[in-house]
């Protein structure tokens, strides 16, 4: 298993390092993913799910020494949050700082989520850049939960489809999302 993920691993960071777009297995459901630095590919998601730029896709970065550079100030509790909440959790941050602008909201927030999923976390890792992740559907309907699920459409405007887990059905979900403010208090969005 090891050496089939190192070969996706490859074949994703070629077209994620050409300014692709990719279809992968994430630490919750299926994700479009993209090079988070490149302003180009972030565009080009937008396009595949028929999203508003104004609503916001999240950060995908590998570990939690990573967040200072996303964010200017991550509060004390990040740590904690991230270490001792078993489901993936994505953080809404305050000062957002060296992402494109296309990925920081009106208002300077960012929402990242540190992986702890294997294949997710060594790629970020190898590409050294933050991916992008949104759920692998069009705007407004409905997450696909496993593989099958995922319409023809996004299929085909990928660039890349990762071969792994397409016949996994690992109870996926959603993220919880928790809003983190500068002061470190903060309130969970989505459980």
């Amino acid at each position: 298993m090891d050496e089939e993920i190192e070969i996706e691993i490859q074949k994703a960071l070629k077209i994620l390092k050409s300014g692709g777009v990719i279809l992968y297995p994430t630490d919750t459901v299926w994700g479009l993913g993209c090079d988070a630095l490149n302003v180009r590919a972030i565009n080009k998601v937008y396009r595949i799910k028929q999203r508003p730029v104004s609503k916001s896709l999240i950060v995908l970065l590998d570990s939690f020494e990573n967040l200072n550079k996303y964010v200017a100030q991550v509060p004390d509790i990040v740590e904690d949050l991230i270490g001792n909440i078993e489901k993936p959790v994505t953080i809404i941050y305050d000062h957002a700082r060296n992402l494109p602008k296309n990925l920081i909201s009106s208002t300077g927030t960012v929402a990242i989520r540190v992986v702890k999923n294997e294949f997710c976390r060594r790629l970020i890792k190898e590409l050294g850049r933050p991916l992008i992740s949104s759920s692998a559907n069009i705007s407004g309907e409905a997450t696909p939960l496993v593989f099958s699920q995922i319409s023809q459409r996004i299929i085909d405007q990928v660039d890349y489809v990762v071969e792994l887990s397409h016949d996994q059905f690992n109870q996926a979900k959603a993220s919880t999302i928790i809003r983190i403010y500068a002061n470190g208090v903060y309130e969970i969005i989505r459980d």
